[in-house]
């Protein structure tokens, strides 16, 4: 077993110049059983740093090392933890109290529009954590080598063999102690292995000729890159999508007399499926055949409060009661439980909900017309819930 310690020896001696300082202690295995085994021994004899090389995976080789769980799932969740953080943070700053805005009576921080930025914020932040973290803390970036490769060792384990290799930097390494610990678990062609004399000084990433060969790559590259995408762009078929026969907003026309790319619907143009609302412009007086095709149902009610905390709540309140949110930034409007509004018909406040009355603009580009319809079906709700008779409660 001596003579074949020297003669593995002398093997990686040939394979370039190496220093004193060792790198690990290898030994080569026949069949999976037999690194199985090994790895099993070289475990509980208390070996740390050592690492077991196969051709293939090899089945059950994780519990044979007693590996423990890895931290990259827990450093996975630290980060997007902290990118949740972050997003939560900056926007609930940025829109609950450094510039309020009010959007339709949501809240000035609302969770669920804040949903997306903060799901992306957390993606991005374990992205990149896991990435320079694989590097720099588990790959050991920039170490570029190995002092395994190019030896008899890893062209054997890659091609053929099995092996195990235990690490000077294990807290239980010796020479001879590994050594006789892998020939008493089966291992053959027993060798230490070297660090090269060039990785003791630097590593190689910091050479000179590869940072200016980098930099000569990422030019040609970027240059080369921009040159065909440009080149490419503008040749058939990929120029259709920016050359077509079209007009761009906001450009000059030549087709039109007043030179305006966007032009205004012809009058009395029709939507196909839309019938144009009869009473536009005219007084709520004068509205009489106009009747709620919307049923009052729970969905429709549902539906109608939505909206109305929505749209009508900033002003007209929760309740209906003219109670506004606005603090004075605009004039409040009257209670809905007046009693010209309960002996308004639904065709009545469809009409302002539609046309506007005094300050209150039209809702027409707002609100679709099904939502304006269960939007008075739960203002009755609200009018009869503040007007309650003695025979409304069971």
């Amino acid at each position: 077993m001596i003579k074949k310690f020297l003669k593995f020896d002398e093997d990686l001696a040939k394979d370039g110049p190496r220093s004193n300082k060792v790198h690990s202690v290898t030994a080569i295995f026949d069949t999976p059983d037999e690194i199985i085994s090994a790895a099993d021994k070289t475990a509980s004899e208390g070996y740390e740093k050592f690492d077991v090389y196969t051709p293939y995976p090899v089945h059950g080789m994780d519990a044979a090392m007693h590996m423990k769980e890895t931290n990259i799932g827990k450093f996975a969740f630290v980060a997007g933890f902290t990118g949740l953080v972050i997003a939560f943070s900056m926007i609930g700053w940025m829109s609950g109290i450094d510039y309020k805005n009010i959007i339709g009576g949501k809240p000035y921080f609302n969770i669920p529009a804040s949903i997306p930025i903060m799901f992306e914020l957390t993606i991005l932040l374990t992205g990149i954590f896991c990435v320079f973290g694989m590097l720099l803390l588990w790959n050991k970036l920039p170490q570029i080598s190995n002092p395994l490769h190019d030896t008899e060792f890893m062209r054997l384990v890659t091609s053929v063999k099995y092996g195990i290799a235990i690490e000077h930097d294990d807290l239980m390494f010796d020479v001879e102690t590994a050594k006789a610990h892998l020939a008493k678990a089966g291992g053959h062609s027993i060798g230490v292995v070297y660090y090269p004399e060039e990785n003791l000084e630097r590593p190689a990433i910091f050479d000179k000729r590869f940072i200016i060969t980098l930099a000569v790559v990422a030019v040609v590259v970027a240059f080369g890159t921009y040159g065909l995408i440009g080149k490419v762009v503008n040749i058939l078929p990929y120029d259709w999508m920016h050359d077509q026969f079209r007009v761009n907003a906001q450009t000059k026309s030549d087709i039109f007399k007043d030179g305006r790319s966007m032009q205004r619907p012809v009058d009395g143009t029709v939507a196909r499926g839309y019938i144009p609302y009869e009473y536009t412009g005219m007084p709520d007086s004068l509205v009489k055949l106009l009747s709620n095709p919307i049923p009052m149902s729970e969905f429709s009610i549902e539906r109608g409060k939505k909206q109305y905390n929505i749209y009508c709540s900033p002003c007209h309140g929760y309740y209906g009661q003219g109670d506004s949110r606005l603090k004075g930034q605009f004039p409040n409007p009257p209670t809905l439980h007046s009693k010209k509004v309960t002996e308004w018909s639904d065709g009545n406040i469809y009409h302002v909900i539609t046309n506007g009355q005094n300050v209150m603009p039209s809702y027409a580009k707002q609100i679709s017309r099904d939502d304006r319809w269960a939007i008075i079906n739960y203002i009755r709700v609200l009018e009869r819930s503040q007007n309650a008779l003695d025979t409304d409660v069971p």
